[in-house]
């Protein structure tokens, strides 16, 4: 065993470690994820990022990003599975390159498994274009308004549209007759069909014109108090059941337990996500 240093840090109360590996030096456990993450045990957080520069990584895809991007974010579920990325991740990573004069300048860019994603510092926070969206089912969504039906226990089957941000999601719209809050989370939604790699669920319920408030199932890690690329799916999903399509430079607000961010519809089928990113320890664990 040795010592480690980490960070611990959260956009709107999504919670991160960190563990800064810049040489690339210390590839992580599942087992070792699952520890730094556990809340009893560990430190705790809904995921741990792994931050390494791109030119040293031993990866090829990482080292492919490094003409764009310096640093790799090498983002876990807190069960220890690695994901494409995660929205909050960015920010929370994004603050601690800037805190720790990584990054000096108001915009860079980071690379990770979804591909890089840009970042800009906003009064806030960080915005960061999370690049292309995509409807996982477009025909089938097109046709019936839905692709896939969510099973929530004591509730019959939500009807839901499947995304993808570089990472799965699947939205529900919530019946003006279903109370978001009392929606029991503490199990895993199931899907029909079932998402090959497994879904984040996000539940809606619209408050006004660009305005909508959520709750949302991550998989490998449970309810979480936020979710980025799940705000985006959201509000994405919200607009296209409105009107059939999603205008550029249209912008929602999204109520989460955690707080409220900011998603903007950009050209080229890409959209933005903006919030806030706190720092709130830092130490050594010994790992």
């Amino acid at each position: 065993m040795t010592d480690i240093a980490f960070v611990k840090g959260h956009g709107t109360e999504n919670d991160f470690v960190l563990v800064p590996d810049l040489d690339d030096a210390r590839a992580l456990s599942p087992e070792q994820v699952s520890w730094l993450a556990d809340r009893h045990a560990g430190i705790g957080g809904d995921g741990v990022i792994r931050v390494a520069r791109t030119e040293t990584a031993t990866e090829d895809f990482v080292r492919q990003q490094s003409g764009e991007a310096r640093f790799f974010m090498d983002y876990r579920n807190a069960d220890g599975s690695a994901a494409e990325m995660c929205g909050n991740g960015v920010r929370v990573l994004a603050q601690y390159l800037r805190t720790h004069g990584l990054e000096t300048a108001e915009s860079f860019s980071v690379a990770t498994r979804g591909g890089v994603k840009h970042v800009r510092v906003v009064e806030d926070g960080f915005a960061v274009d999370m690049g292309a969206w995509r409807f996982t089912h477009f025909d089938k969504a097109r046709e019936f308004g839905h692709d896939t039906l969510v099973h929530v226990d004591g509730h019959e089957p939500f009807a839901a549209i499947s995304l993808d941000l570089g990472n799965p999601h699947t939205v529900v719209a919530l019946p003006p007759e279903v109370d978001l809050d009392a929606l029991d989370l503490t199990r895993a939604p199931e899907l029909n069909p079932v998402a090959p790699q497994g879904s984040n669920v996000e539940f809606v319920q619209i408050l006004g014109n660009g305005h909508i408030r959520m709750r949302v199932h991550e998989r490998g890690v449970g309810e979480t108090r936020s979710c980025g690329t799940g705000a985006c799916a959201a509000a994405l999903a919200t607009s296209y059941w409105a009107t059939s399509q999603v205008e550029e430079h249209e912008s929602w607000s999204v109520d989460v337990p955690g707080g409220t961010l900011r998603v903007t519809a950009l050209p080229g089928q890409h959209v933005e996500l903006a919030g806030p990113a706190v720092l709130v320890a830092e130490g050594t664990v010994r790992l």
